[in-house]
């Protein structure tokens, strides 16, 4: 029965489970971002080429 209580009361996994949640976030996040400012940035050098070819 002790087993069962400590294991009830144990945080450990739950921490270790918020924090690979929190990565994940932060990942899909940053991924994200990249990709509109790169998006943006390929916009912008085509723009900047075209002006200067005509």
């Amino acid at each position: 029965m002790t087993f069962f209580n400590k294991l009830a009361r144990d945080e450990q996994g739950a921490t270790a489970i918020e924090y690979g949640l929190i990565a994940a976030l932060i990942s899909i996040a940053a991924i994200s971002t990249m990709g509109l400012v790169g998006n943006n940035l390929d916009n912008t050098m085509t723009t900047v080429s075209d002006s200067l070819d005509g």
